[in-house]
């Protein structure tokens, strides 16, 4: 089916990472012009860029106000408009902290991280979505947010601040500017990436995450990647606003497998 994608203008934050560079080739595969942000990871943007015929590589810290605001016009200038933006980049705190050991300086820094600087890239597309009359964004919550995760507290909050009640808040704001604007999200569970594959490396830890799944399996993340462009894709979710995707091989609450 054709997504109706070709020639679209795409903003993939957080490109230089496993679900973010993923997104890239899928629009890229769509026909899209697809622009590349990066914060850290520029030679895997670079990488990426050449990959993908020369994508434009932007960088900017999107926890940083000044930076998040100058990518949106930079966007623009490179692509010579926007359409959709991915919001994908964001941070996983790999050591497991309960909360009575959770300093305050790290849960600032992965709200900043992860809530923030969503906040900061919706606000960024919204204000070219003004100027357009139309736009899809896409933001990337995680199943944390959904069920929880003990030993990242931190994480589990600021993202399920970002797929309830901003989610749910953009969608309903971004038709005063934009009467088919859509803003929807993503959740995957646990997703071979650059941030989680040390940890996955462990069979036995697998076989324990797994245990909540019908599907036995971690994602890749190209599939996650499929549903951020079906969810950007007019034609195939034209009518799909404030939703969550979850790609977590139908994670739930509880234990199905011994």
């Amino acid at each position: 089916m054709d997504t109706g994608l070709r020639d679209k203008r795409v903003l993939v934050t957080g490109a230089s990472g496993g679900i973010g560079s993923a997104c890239a080739r899928a629009f890229a595969a769509e026909g899209c012009r697809v622009a590349l942000h990066y914060h850290e990871g520029l030679e895997r943007a670079e990488a990426l860029s050449r990959e993908l015929g020369g994508a434009p590589i932007l960088g900017a810290d999107l926890r940083v106000e000044d930076e998040a605001d100058g990518l949106f016009p930079a966007t623009v200038a490179e692509l010579g408009g926007l359409d959709v933006c991915a919001a994908v980049a964001g941070r996983w705190p790999e050591e497991d902290m309960s909360v009575w050991e959770l300093p305050l300086e790290r849960w600032e820094a992965t709200l900043r991280e992860n809530l923030t600087a969503t906040y900061l890239t919706a606000r960024g597309f919204l204000r070219v979505v003004e100027r357009n009359g139309h736009g899809s964004l896409v933001l990337v919550g995680s199943t944390a947010g959904l069920f929880g995760e003990a030993g990242h507290a931190d994480y589990a909050a600021a993202k399920s601040a970002v797929i309830g009640g901003l989610l749910l808040s953009l969608k309903n704001e971004i038709v005063r500017i934009a009467p088919r604007g859509r803003v929807n999200a993503v959740c995957p569970g646990w997703t071979e990436s650059p941030m989680t594959r040390t940890t996955l490396d462990d069979p036995d830890l697998v076989r324990r995450v797994t245990r909540t799944m019908p599907l036995r399996k971690v994602a890749q993340p190209e599939d996650v990647a499929r549903q951020v462009v079906a969810l950007a894709s007019d034609e195939l979710s034209g009518h799909v606003t404030g939703q969550v995707v979850t790609v977590a091989g139908g994670m739930e609450g509880r234990l199905l497998h011994e």
